[in-house]
């Protein structure tokens, strides 16, 4: 009988362990997605990690919170002015949800997370520019071609689909984001910073998107809600990502209740 060599199976398996025991970090978004569950504070300026919980290396999509560097891009591009141009109305063959049959410009649309102002201003930029941005700001997996065999990619990518990114990475984009130090204009950053949504979490000044998509195919009952964005209070200003992924339904989009959770436990997660 032909003897089966051995030797780089036991050489890997010894390497894993060592990286184990060494505690090296392992890649944790490789392994199937389950339920997730993550909260991650950190300094805006330093990036020192502040608070964290939960798994926070695993790539899920970004839904609605990719609307923070569509922003960018949409005012590094011309395509959006200012904070209420352009003023576009809705059309039928857009085919949104019936609350969002209005006219919508860049605040609302950022607001009340308008999806088909953000795929117009994706259809306006073209699929080469489009592209080239994401990959220029390094954004997750920087995959923008959507759906397998569906050409989607201008539509779908960042809804379930294949633009994927952890919150590790969301808390290192606004970092970036908010030192000015993206490949976009001044008034990029600037205006994407003012259009932002507003709250108050006790003393703490909150600027921030939420996200909200079912996740995998239509037997897949999981869903996921996101809040990334930043804080400020007495000259401090931080940075955060929560993500919660499971099986759970809510009565409200999972985005808006993990906004909610956010707002309500920040003031104790950090003095």
């Amino acid at each position: 009988m032909r003897r089966i060599e051995t030797h780089p199976f036991i050489i890997a398996a010894v390497l894993f362990l060592l990286a184990w025991y060494l505690g090296f970090p392992m890649r944790a978004h490789s392994a199937p997605l389950g339920n997730v569950a993550c909260t991650l504070i950190q300094d805006a300026a330093s990036g020192e990690t502040l608070y964290q919980n939960g798994v926070c290396d695993q790539r899920v999509s970004p839904a609605s919170t990719f609307k923070v560097p569509l922003a960018l891009i949409g005012y590094d591009s011309g395509i959006l002015s200012d904070a209420n141009t352009p003023n576009w109305d809705y059309k039928p063959e857009f085919k949104a949800v019936k609350r969002d049959h209005k006219t919508v410009d860049p605040t609302i649309w950022e607001r009340d997370s308008i999806v088909w102002y953000s795929r117009e201003i994706v259809r306006r930029l073209g699929a080469k520019s489009f592209a080239g941005y994401v990959s220029k700001f390094g954004y997750g997996n920087m995959d923008v071609s959507g759906d397998a065999g569906k050409d989607n990619g201008l539509t779908q990518s960042w809804i379930n689909s294949s633009l994927q990114i952890s919150p590790v990475e969301q808390t290192a984009f606004l970092r970036q984001l908010l030192a000015g130090k993206m490949p976009v204009t001044a008034k990029a950053h600037e205006m994407t910073q003012a259009i932002m949504p507003s709250f108050q979490a006790g003393d703490w000044t909150v600027q921030g998107k939420t996200g909200s998509t079912r996740l995998g195919n239509s037997k897949d009952k999981r869903s996921l809600g996101w809040f990334v964005g930043w804080a400020e209070k007495g000259g401090r200003r931080i940075v955060f990502a929560r993500l919660v992924v499971d099986t759970k339904r809510t009565d409200i989009p999972k985005g808006l209740k993990t906004r909610a959770a956010l707002l309500k436990d920040l003031p104790d997660l950090i003095r």
